[in-house]
Formats: C-alpha cells, structure tokens, sequence
C-alpha cells in the first residue's frame, strides 16, 4: 500500500466513501474497523472491487489515530478481505485470495522479523519433495537407530556434492552433518576459542554469533565494514592488539546488512589471518543465493577455515540440517567429538532426507525457486520503499533499512509493531554502539507478495511521519 498522500491522489473526486459504523464496547478500534468491513462485506454493503477510503481520510472522519486505521487495513487484508494496489489503493477482493493462518492478538500480523527464505508455490517442487519422503520411509526402521556421529559416509558425501556448488571441492571425510548451522557453530567456538577467549567479527553480526559469544563466556571484538566488507586493517590491527583466536564472518549477503565482501577483501582477511595464525569461522549461510556470487573463504584459505552452511535458507529452515568443513581430518575428528558432546547426531531422517534431495536435484529446484521468489519480491521492495533508502540484492530476502532522521531503530520498531508489522532493529546485531540507525526487514517466510506488499506499504508511511512522541490509540 502506497503512503495516504499518494493513495488520495489516486481517489476520484466524485466517490463515495465508505465509513464503518463501529459497535460500541467491540474491542480495540483497530479490530472494531476490520470486523466491520467483514460485516459491510458479507451483508453487500461492501461490493467487490470496490475502493475504500484512503487510511488518512478514514482517519480524519472517524477522528482516530493514521496507525488505529492502518492497523485495521492490515488485519483486514489478514483475513483475505481486502487486497491493495501499488499507486491506486485499497480494494475489496473479488476474489477471495489464500490466506495465512491467523495470529493471536498482540502478535504482528505481518512478521518481517524472521529471516526466513519464501516458501515457493510449485506443485513440481511440492511433488519432488514428497517423492524423496516416500523413498525415506522405505528405510524408517533403520533410521529409528543411533547413527555415526558427524553423520553417515552417504550422508557426508552428499555434504560434499552440495558444496560444489559453491566451487569447494573437499573429502567427505572432513565434512561433518550437524542439527542445524547454531549447534556446529557452538561446537567450532568450543573447540577454537573458548571461554574467556577474543573473537572478532563485523560490527553489525548475526545475533546467533552473539547468543553464542555470551553463553560461553567469548568475547567479541566488532570490526568496521566498508562497502567491500570487514576493514582488513582494523582486522590487523585487532590481530595485533588483542590476540584473537578467531575471526567470525558472514561474507556473503550478511545479515543483516546484505553486504558481500568482494575477493581482494576476502584475500586480504586471509592472509591477515595466516600471518597473526588466526581461524576463520566462515558463516556462508546465503552463500548459495546469488548466481554469481564471490568464491567461497574456504576455497581461498581452506587450512584456516572452518566452513559452515545450512540448507535453512536453500532449501527449508525445518529442515535443520547444515554440513561443517574442517581444515582437515584431525580437527574434523576433534570436532565429531564436541558435536557429540552437545547434539550427539543430526536426525537420521532429516539427513538421509536431505541426502536424497540433493542426489535427486531437489534441492537445487528448491534453491531455483527460493531464489526466483526473492527476486520477485526484491522488485516490490523497489517499487514500494524510497529510492537509497535501504541496501540489498536481487537475491537476497532481507533489506537493510536506514532510517531517516528523527527515528530510532527501537521507536521505529514499536510503531511497526502497533501497525501489525514486525521488524528488528539495529540494536540486535551491533557488537559496540549502533553505527546506524537501521532495520531488518525479511521479505521472505509465510508472507505471500500480497501480504509483503502491504506491508511494505506500511513501512513507507510511516518513514514519511515524524516519530510519534506518544502511544498510539488503538
């Protein structure tokens, strides 16, 4: 939905508005307004395709806060009553679309706040996947059973073909299958670092990485990005100051910013490291999104690097399978050993699943369509939110918000959350003092486009207003 100035201007002079006649004693106003456009709906009142008041209008004449009516939208367009049109406005479905399973009350209506991939609606896909299903429940008996820990030889030469994608060519003897990319990570900074050990990483860094940090007691040294990624000489001289263990890095798509550090950076991370003789953990996470994206770390210093991916954000976060690469055998053994102690194995299941999508090409159709799907909604973002306004890429399903002067990432958070839309602030990723004022904003998950354009909508309205300097009414 575009902002109300843009929507008034699309509004013919001569039409008729729709006011809703609200009950007293109803509930909040917001869901007072939205149970009366289901009721004017049903009833006839409300006729297909037909245009309601832009949100500023309906505000003024019912006197009530811009966000009450706002948040009224939203949950209306929830509950597949009304739909919205970029550069027209909002309109009465003919056609009832799919909905999303409802939230609870104080929930966000739309969450932005879970960087999860889009689920694509591919019946082909739909259909290779349960083809893999019925192929594992051929085996369930044997998969009931305690298994290698680190994974099966199958398992991990699966691990191994995948990683070819991203030009790593490694043995399956150094590949380890672990429950997911957190347990592996928890298991390298064991191993590496330590409690009471230093880790560098960027800045502005995964929240996971700090979660981790502070449970065992690691601390974390915040480097200064430029556009290529981490400041190789503030790494040095971190190197060199503070005697670091390791460096943590996210090179590719970071969340949260979408940075992708470039190869002469990555070489210079590299051998930076090899001269302090620091570890590079290497969280490639997106890694596999762009079509063109930079080599891997691990390819350019594969006897320092602890390589991680999961298949989270490539093929399904409930999956929970991610593959870890050693510098070699030894450590991978030493590994094996700390992933036994904390996670004991990868579900049988899930990674003799996994296994059969990536022999079957599944996951390769899977990661097509992930990354076709976020391409589309990159276009929305860019018709919807103001140009320069936030960073990305074409493949990415996250953006970077900066916030214009006047706003805090935390106040501008709460007002996304009064207007049901959540999104997660600069705070919950700086390792020292916000260098921005800046927010996430997933354009992924169980959102349809419908619902991300909404809500897109929403956020460039409220990026127009000043910051609210009360609560809302709602």
């Amino acid at each position: 939905m575009l902002n109300a100035g843009n929507e008034e201007a699309a509004m013919p002079k001569n039409s008729t508005l729709w006011v809703p006649k609200l009950k007293k004693g109803s509930g909040p106003l917001y869901l007072a307004i939205a149970n009366a456009i289901a009721e004017d709906v049903a009833t006839g009142h409300l006729q297909p395709e037909q245009r309601l008041p832009p949100q500023r209008k309906l505000a003024e004449l019912l006197d009530l806060d811009f966000t009450t009516v706002a948040r009224a939208y939203t949950e209306a367009h929830r509950r597949g009553l009304v739909d919205s049109v970029v550069g027209r406005g909002t309109f009465v479905c003919g056609k009832r679309r799919p909905r999303i399973p409802r939230v609870t009350e104080g929930r966000p209506n739309v969450d932005m706040s879970m960087n999860m991939p889009p689920e694509p609606e591919s019946p082909e896909l739909m259909e290779l996947m349960q083809s893999g299903w019925s192929k594992v429940n051929g085996r369930l008996r044997d998969l009931m059973r305690y298994q290698d820990f680190g994974g099966s030889p199958e398992d991990r030469e699966a691990g191994a073909l995948w990683l070819r994608r991203r030009a790593l060519l490694v043995e399956p003897e150094r590949v380890l299958v672990t429950p997911g990319a957190q347990c592996a990570l928890l298991a390298i900074l064991t191993m590496v670092v330590g409690p009471g050990g230093v880790l560098c990483c960027e800045d502005v860094t995964y929240p996971g990485l700090r979660a981790l940090a502070g449970h065992l007691n690691i601390k974390l040294v915040g480097l200064p990005m430029d556009n290529e990624g981490i400041d190789a000489v503030a790494f040095a001289g971190a190197c060199a100051q503070y005697a670091p263990k390791a460096l943590y890095c996210n090179p590719t798509l970071l969340n949260p910013t979408t940075c992708t550090t470039s190869v002469s950076r990555r070489q210079a991370l590299v051998e930076i490291a090899r001269h302090y003789e620091v570890a590079i953990i290497e969280d490639d996470a997106y890694g596999f999104l762009p079509r063109n994206a930079p080599p891997a770390i691990a390819s350019l210093g594969s006897e320092l690097t602890y390589y991680v991916t999961g298949l989270a954000k490539t093929v399904g976060a409930g999956l929970r399978i991610a593959y870890m690469v050693a510098p070699d055998v030894a450590s991978a053994a030493r590994l094996t050993a700390a992933l036994r102690a904390t996670t004991v194995m990868a579900s049988p299941v899930t990674s003799t699943l996994a296994t059969h999508w990536i022999r079957d090409g599944v996951a390769d159709l899977a990661l097509a369509n992930i990354r076709k799907e976020s391409m589309a909604r990159q276009k929305i973002a860019a018709r919807i939110l103001p140009e320069h306004s936030y960073a990305s890429e074409a493949e990415a399903f996250h953006l970077w918000l900066k916030l214009p002067g006047g706003w805090q990432a935390s106040s501008f958070s709460a007002q996304m959350r009064s207007n049901g839309v959540a999104v997660v602030g600069v705070d919950a990723f700086s390792v020292t003092a916000a260098p921005v004022q800046a927010v996430r904003v997933c354009i992924g998950g169980i959102a349809s486009r419908s619902d991300i354009q909404h809500a897109l909508g929403l956020i460039r309205s409220t990026l127009a207003d000043q910051p609210l300097m009360k609560p809302a009414v709602v």
